[in-house]
């Protein structure tokens, strides 16, 4: 196996790994959150928040956003073809509508939540809080996981057709 097609495949599974983390969120986690009260929602979000962040995550999240770049550069050719196009597109995709999207608009939201004082709320404080983080890290999280899932589909289809002859 040549270090392109390596850094083809560890960019296809980094890539599958966190749009498949998005994606069983928005089947699974999500739907039953909402059926939470305001405080059992946001004291799950935010046990949720604070347990994500781990050597795991890290590495797939980051490492898609650093293998992709990789990956184009090694499919670049004087005449591109269109393996490096579709890569190009996989990581201008990923860096702008899954990581930028989640570095300005989920962790900002995760911020203040992480934050509140939970316990020391009223009623209304806490329906408040959960209006104003719910809608829009929801929101977030349906273009993150739309991104991803476009990016899987680039970069697994590029991985097809690099081993066309």
């Amino acid at each position: 196996m040549t270090m392109k097609t390596l850094v083809l495949l560890l960019s296809t599974v980094s890539t599958a790994l966190i749009g498949g983390l998005f994606y069983a969120y928005s089947c699974s986690v999500l739907p039953g959150l909402t059926r939470l009260s305001d405080l059992s929602f946001l004291q799950a979000m935010q046990a949720i928040n604070r347990a994500i962040l781990n050597p795991l995550f890290f590495i797939s999240f980051m490492g898609t956003l650093i293998l992709l770049p990789i990956c184009t550069w090694f499919f670049y050719e004087k005449n591109p073809s269109l393996t490096f196009y579709l890569l190009l597109a996989a990581t201008l995709l990923y860096a702008g509508g899954v990581f930028l999207v989640t570095m300005v608009g989920n962790v900002p939201l995760n911020d203040l939540l992480d934050g509140a004082s939970l316990e020391k709320m009223s009623a209304s404080e806490l329906s408040a809080l959960r209006n104003k983080f719910e809608p829009a890290w929801g929101m977030f999280h349906r273009i993150r996981t739309i991104i991803s899932c476009i990016c899987i589909a680039i970069v697994a289809y590029t991985a097809l057709i690099s081993r066309t002859p």
